[in-house]
């Protein structure tokens, strides 16, 4: 059932396998012991009978053969360890079954063996040639199959190529390849595996039949492993199984591979506990306590939880894994209620995480996914990773009952500023019982937050500050104002006189004539060197066109009615406009971020940003609602508060 492609050596007679895979052993034949084989080829299967997990390709191969329907090639894809290579080699023995007398065709019915059925199945057979893509990818690997593929079969019906990882081939080689595929002689096969068949040319796809092969589930892998078990005489806990098939995710090879490795570590019996460190697993049932702590609010009972599995030498990574996944299993079963009926799961995952689902809310849990999302990564590279989980731990407890992105501005713009009431926080005890804490619907505020709220508010969260309010705070550079611009008689030309004494007038009433791409050049592309009514002299920034000059002095007269001198200078001249403002704003931003209540506001919601820094015009003020506390926002601006006082 994996994708070994290496010649093995029969089973030995003494070993135990499937039924009907062993065969008797010949007469005399020496007792000594044979060499050791890992479980993974020593169950490969051999027939179609004895793949799992594959019933649908099972199925449609078998109508195939019955009704003589067999194409020329086949692409078998799926990930790793789910019997692409073993699903090729049955094809093999089946194009070329034939009884030891002669008789018989292609066919799936490979219960006896026939002629060419054991040295296909040990990968010596002279017509059925296998080929690593990896090693031989070039045009001329391609060009002697094309060559050899026409000569006839020496023993066997077909000549069949079983083309391993055959995405690796270059795209010369794929190109070489599509005539022998598309037309190939009467007795050749061809069949294709790979894990990754976005790479293979769709050129090359429409010459197969292709075959998705999926992930074995895990209740058929557990029956599975618990078979090979039974056949080892090996001593082993259902806990522990269930373990090992969803480490496998889906891969009977890794399956097995991790069942010879704890048959190993366990001295010949396999525990839940023997999985478990060997792996570097958390244990299940106290992962869920850890989930029910976080979810209360209650920070150190998770740190001892943590401290506890890291103790006993679980990877703090792979404890957010874990619990990663119990949010999601939460989170299926408050949405799709047959989700508890998985047979993976243990009775106290599925009684614990049904209670959870129905007490948490989609937006706890889906808050607490995104955390943990993002957290896995950072705590993986972190240079010291139990601090780092410690720290995620921390982020999804005060995270725990904040509003959401959207509630957050439904209630800034409604001007109510204030967080639905919470209930009064519960005692800090930490519940291992089977059931949720009775406050899990809504967590409390942790010790943290509770310092935020009124004093004389109840379990009534402090009201957070409007927009305005809080902008009103900010310290903020005051803009400059350009200076009136006297509006002088008219000319005869109909064009009114405007006396501009400063560039930034000149800047301005480039900008009310409506000229974007003058003023856009004023801004970014002039350093000025000096400047006066009527002339101009200035440097050009990096971006400035040399012929800057004569386009200014012909658009301004054109503007003003008067003639311009603009003239370039050597001198490095001032910064353009377009970066002093710039400056400008960051010094704003900066200056907003170091403000006390910005700081605060960032500290409740994680991942916030502040995107723009604005003045509030002063016609706001007059125009300003009421708030929910029947106070306006504009009576009296908000002063920040002293530096000894608690937020």
């Amino acid at each position: 059932m994996t994708d070994e492609t290496h010649d093995a050596p029969p089973p030995s007679p003494d070993e135990p396998a499937f039924p009907g895979l062993a065969t008797a052993p010949p007469a005399g034949a020496s007792a000594a012991p044979a060499p050791y084989r890992v479980l993974a080829r020593k169950y490969r299967p051999r027939s179609f009978d004895d793949l799992i997990g594959q019933e649908a390709m099972v199925r449609t191969l078998s109508n195939a053969f019955a009704t003589g329907r067999i194409p020329q090639a086949w692409m078998l894809t799926g990930v790793r360890g789910v019997g692409k290579t073993t699903t090729a080699r049955i094809l093999a023995r089946g194009l070329n079954y034939e009884r030891e007398d002669g008789s018989g065709g292609p066919t799936i019915d490979l219960k006896e063996m026939g002629r060419h059925c054991e040295a296909i199945v040990e990968g010596r057979h002279i017509d059925v040639l296998e080929i690593d893509a990896a090693s031989n990818n070039g045009v001329d690997n391609i060009r002697q199959i094309s060559d050899a593929v026409r000569y006839a079969p020496v023993s066997a019906r077909y000549k069949v190529y079983i083309v391993d990882e055959v995405h690796m081939l270059s795209t010369a080689a794929f190109n070489a390849f599509l005539k022998t595929l598309e037309e190939p002689p009467p007795h050749a096969k061809f069949v294709f595996a790979t894990t990754e068949i976005h790479k293979v040319p769709v050129t090359i796809l429409s010459r197969c039949q292709r075959f998705d092969l999926k992930r074995v589930p895990g209740d058929t892998l557990v029956a599975h492993l618990a078979k090979i078990c039974g056949l080892e005489g090996v001593e082993v806990e259902p806990e522990a199984l269930t373990a090992l098939a969803r480490a496998a995710e889906g891969s009977v090879r890794d399956s097995l591979s991790l069942l010879d490795q704890a048959i190993a570590h366990g001295a010949g019996v396999v525990t839940a506990q023997t999985v478990r460190d060997m792996l570097g697993l958390a244990d299940r049932a106290k992962i869920i306590d850890l989930f029910e702590a976080v979810m209360r609010g209650d920070v150190e009972t998770a740190f001892g939880a943590l401290k506890d599995q890291y103790d006993n030498g679980a990877d703090p990574a792979m404890v957010l894994q874990e619990l990663a996944s119990f949010t999601h299993l939460t989170t299926r079963m408050k949405l799709v209620p047959q989700a508890d009926q998985d047979p993976t799961l243990s009775q106290e995952e599925r009684t614990r995480a049904s209670a959870y689902a129905q007490t948490l809310s989609v937006r706890a849990l889906s808050r607490a996914w995104q955390i943990l999302l993002k957290a896995i990564p950072e705590v993986s590279q972190a240079p010291r990773p139990m601090p780092a989980a410690e720290m995620v731990l921390v982020r999804l407890a005060y995270a725990a009952d904040l509003p959401t992105p959207d509630e957050a501005l439904r209630m800034l713009k409604d001007g109510s500023g204030a967080v639905p009431a919470s209930p009064p926080a519960p005692s800090r005890t930490s519940g291992t019982g089977d059931g949720p804490s009775a406050s899990l619907d809504e967590p409390p505020i942790p010790p943290a937050r509770e310092a935020m709220a009124a004093s004389g508010g109840g379990g009534a969260r402090a009201p957070l500050p409007s927009a305005k309010a809080l902008l009103s705070a900010v310290p903020s550079s005051p803009r400059p104002e350009p200076s009136a611009a006297p509006v002088a008689t008219p000319t005869p030309a109909a064009v009114p006189a405007v006396r501009l004494a400063r560039f930034e007038d000149l800047v301005a009433f480039v900008g009310e004539r409506r000229d974007v791409g003058l003023k856009r050049a004023l801004e970014c592309d002039v350093r000025l060197v000096h400047y006066e009514d009527g002339r101009l002299e200035f440097a050009l920034a990096e971006s400035g066109r040399r012929d800057l000059p004569n386009e200014i002095s012909r658009k301004l007269g054109e503007l003003t009615g008067r003639r311009w001198i603009v003239a370039l200078s050597r001198e490095e001249g001032a910064p353009p406009l377009a970066e002093v403002a710039a400056e400008a704003a960051r010094e704003r931003r900066r200056g907003a971020q170091n403000h006390p209540l910005v700081q605060s506001v960032l500290a409740s919601f994680p991942g916030a940003q502040i995107v723009d820094v604005r003045d509030r015009a002063p016609a706001e003020d007059d125009e300003e609602a009421p708030n929910a506390g029947g106070i306006s926002e504009a009576a009296e601006p908000m002063a920040p508060p002293p530096e000894d006082e608690e937020l």
